[in-house]
């Protein structure tokens, strides 16, 4: 009787070992089955048009009678103007930014003799919410000089247009969609090629949004573009089954 009492409790100690190897066994399986996961990129790209066009025109006049100075810097402030209205950009647009005097006689550090003692500078801002023909306007610059008018890049001026792109936001919800839908459609392939199926999300992040010039190339400055492309990155990663 002891002797069938030790078989069945030897019985009943192995049957739960071996139920607990099971477990545990079966328990490190889903565990390493829930590590099972691809990483993918979904790309999203829009070509846009800047719809804000900026561009200061900085100009200068010389002269060693101060009156004679603000009478050049009146004259090349109407030829630009109308320069500009020639080129379909009206007064409305343009606002006066800067303007400064200098008496080179009273600067203590001079050396040198000088002849023109007043230097008049005055920076013109054109804004519109239409670039198109700032962008024209600006190939004929030339024509600026040769009507007598000195510009300058002095004073960290440019008279370059800048071409801003506002309408991000718009764009936002069906970029990232279909980033998103690009991902998983990689995510798809990847694993019907190992054999798997795709499950959940396990992790999702949003790129960020960045606006590049559409003509990419060294020394190329997306801002002096007004033709542009809006990208985005989003980084999915997916569970894979069996």
């Amino acid at each position: 009787m002891k002797d069938g009492l030790g078989f069945l409790g030897a019985l009943v100690i192995a049957v739960g070992l071996g139920l607990g190897g099971w477990f545990v066994g079966d328990g490190f399986f889903k565990g390493r089955a829930a590590e099972r996961y691809v990483t993918v990129k979904g790309v999203s790209e829009r070509d846009v048009k800047a719809d804000i066009g900026l561009w200061p025109i900085r100009f200068v006049s010389t002269h060693d009678d101060l009156s004679q100075a603000q009478t050049r810097i009146a004259e090349s402030k109407q030829i630009i103007l109308d320069f500009l209205k020639s080129h379909g950009i009206h007064e409305d647009a343009v606002a006066l930014q800067k303007l400064s005097v200098t008496d080179v006689l009273a600067n203590p550090y001079r050396s040198g003799s000088t002849q023109s003692r007043y230097i008049i500078s005055q920076t013109l801002m054109v804004r519109t919410n239409n670039p198109t023909p700032i962008q024209k306007a600006s190939q004929h610059v030339g024509d600026l000089v040769k009507a007598g008018v000195v510009l300058s890049s002095q004073g960290g001026t440019d008279s370059v247009p800048t071409y801003l792109f506002t309408q991000l936001s718009r764009l936002k919800p069906e970029m990232i969609a279909e980033a998103t839908a690009n991902a998983r459609r990689a995510a798809a392939r990847f694993a019907e090629d190992s054999g798997s199926r795709i499950g959940k999300i396990r992790r999702a992040r949003q790129g960020v949004f960045v606006i590049l010039p559409r003509d990419r190339a060294p020394g190329i400055m997306e801002g002096t573009q007004l033709e542009k492309t809006l990208r985005v990155v989003s980084t999915l990663q997916y569970y894979l089954k069996d």
